[in-house]
């Protein structure tokens, strides 16, 4: 049984603790735009440590099934997508979405062809398309949860967008960038007079060190955190949900639900997956506009294969802005606009996290947590390692986590001006605003 936390947190391969955790949650695997073709090219892809491929079959299912041919492991990314199955062009070798060898064209059928086809399946996993995602879950079948009843997975088709990209870090990094409330007076902030469409000059900017009460829920936890405000308080109420997913408030006023989920592609790099929905109309020209911009997230991207720390490619939405070009930072507009001269929320983030330094320069992307020294405004991030680490533990033991299947995740985020101090207070009066109102 591993011990140290640092080492379970980190590690997400198959076998480990981390990694078992994650395999008892549906997780986005990629973009259903990403397979919008019948019969259409295979997608790469890397979860968890495991090389895998998805496909389009005729009748359009999703597949996601075993990167490498059974026969002579060859890559299956090249192979044909034809008549509800993707045949390796090595020498035929045909597999359906379910993993099953349905054609050996290479060999005269002998008297065991059907045990020899049994015998080549490879691994599947069962899929499932909601939100304009492809969903997988690979953890056992009789530890098979429900999906998850986030809101926006609810909503009509034109009431919400969706976008990924690659995060070069480990998961727990961007995840816990997203629940750390106090880096946004700095980090994301504007001059007050620029009329940045790169940060914000809200309330929030003139109280650096807000006060937080978190409670846990069934699904992870919900905090609200407290900022003086014009002889007032503004209030930012932030869910955590379980394993990764968070749904963060935005400005204050008209209603837009978004957050983010972190699924991890190894124990190095992350697939960012976000979300962006009203939950009472479709978005706007202006909404869908902005979201597309970069100025918020996602971030500016281009669709292209991605060369992943071991040589291995997977097909992703790689972002412009990176490390390679210093997340473009423009020094004149750090003096006279924004607080850190780089374009766009989501560039800010991957500024700092992609380019901290690690304890262990032999695997860039994994930070030793030891070296940090953490504070009273960190707790959300310390809150949520404990019950990452925890349940990860208690899995080994043979706990399973119950809030993988007890639902409870049509949650939204609340940002709101008011004149009560107190959360508990708070939550009684306005808690309502915290509920999905579209169910599954």
């Amino acid at each position: 049984m591993a011990n140290n936390p640092n080492e379970i947190f980190n590690r997400v391969g198959p076998g480990t603790p981390m990694g078992n955790l994650f395999r008892r949650f549906w997780m986005p695997a990629l973009l259903s735009a990403q397979v919008d073709e019948a019969d259409g090219a295979p997608v790469r892809l890397r979860i968890l440590s495991e090389n895998l491929v998805a496909f389009r079959d005729s009748n359009g299912k999703v597949g996601v099934i075993d990167a490498f041919c059974r026969h002579r492991q060859a890559p299956l990314f090249f192979g044909r997508n034809e008549e509800c199955g993707l045949r390796c062009v090595y020498h035929g070798w045909k597999w359906n979405v379910d993993g099953d060898c349905v054609d050996m064209p290479n060999l005269q059928p002998p008297a065991n062809y059907e045990e020899l086809k049994e015998k080549a399946r490879i691994k599947s996993y069962p899929t499932c398309e909601k939100g304009g995602i492809i969903w997988v879950y690979m953890g056992p079948e009789d530890k098979q949860p429900p999906m998850p009843d986030f809101e926006w997975l609810n909503v009509p088709e034109d009431h919400v967008m969706v976008a990924s990209w690659i995060h070069h870090s480990n998961f727990h990094l961007p995840m816990e960038g997203e629940i750390d409330t106090s880096h946004i007076s700095f980090l994301h902030s504007a001059q007050p007079d620029s009329n940045s469409v790169v940060g914000n000059s809200l309330a929030m900017a003139d109280d650096g060190a807000p006060e937080i009460t978190l409670n846990e829920t069934k699904y992870g936890y919900i905090y609200g955190s407290r900022r003086n405000a014009d002889g007032e308080y503004y209030w930012r109420v932030t869910q955590w949900m379980l394993p990764m997913w968070s749904a963060i408030p935005g400005a204050m006023g008209d209603f837009i639900g978004n957050g983010r989920g972190w699924v991890p592609i190894d124990d190095h790099t992350t697939m960012a997956f976000c979300y962006l929905y009203r939950p009472d109309r479709p978005l706007s020209d202006e909404e869908q506009a902005f979201s597309k911009s970069g100025a918020a997230f996602p971030p500016r991207t281009e669709y292209r294969p991605v060369e992943l720390r071991d040589g291995y490619v997977i097909d992703a939405y790689d972002t412009i802005a990176n490390k390679s070009n210093d997340f473009l930072i423009d020094r004149e507009m750090q003096k006279t606009k924004n607080y850190t001269g780089v374009w766009g929320i989501s560039e800010q983030d991957r500024t700092l996290i992609e380019s901290m330094p690690w304890a262990d320069r032999s695997e860039p992307g994994i930070l030793d947590t030891s070296e940090e020294l953490l504070v009273k405004s960190d707790y959300p991030i310390i809150k949520a390692r404990r019950i990452l680490i925890n349940l990860a533990r208690d899995l080994e033991k043979g706990i399973e986590p119950a809030p993988a299947h007890a639902g409870g995740c049509g949650v939204r985020a609340i940002s709101i001006k008011s004149p009560i101090a107190d959360f508990e207070e708070l939550m009684e009066k306005h808690g309502e605003l915290g509920q999905a109102t579209v169910k599954p």
